[in-house]
């Protein structure tokens, strides 16, 4: 057998018999949702607010607008940390009953 042959079986064997793993892509998981904030955003257009924080990125406030859009917003916007504020408030009330 030829010796080129006879490293392509090899090499194809250990693809083969190589461990599987449900590592993703660096690209993946390093990646930022965010990656340019919005300072305004009419507060009455707004469905939905997601928070992230992840290890590589730094606090991303997400919001689903009512046309279904998703746009990032800055998380020192005075509106948001007003809301935050009073969110936390509500929750430490419903605790404290």
């Amino acid at each position: 057998m030829d010796s080129k042959v006879l490293v392509l079986v090899a090499l194809l064997t250990l693809a083969i018999w190589s461990p599987e793993t449900d590592a993703k892509p660096i690209s993946l998981v390093e990646r930022c949702w965010c990656r340019s904030t919005h300072n305004t955003v009419p507060q009455r257009s707004i469905r939905e607010i997601k928070f992230l924080h992840t290890p590589s990125c730094p606090f991303q406030v997400i919001a689903k607008l009512k046309n279904n859009r998703e746009v990032c917003i800055n998380p020192k916007t005075k509106w948001l940390q007003q809301y935050l504020k009073n969110a936390i408030s509500k929750i430490k009330k419903k605790r404290s009953k």
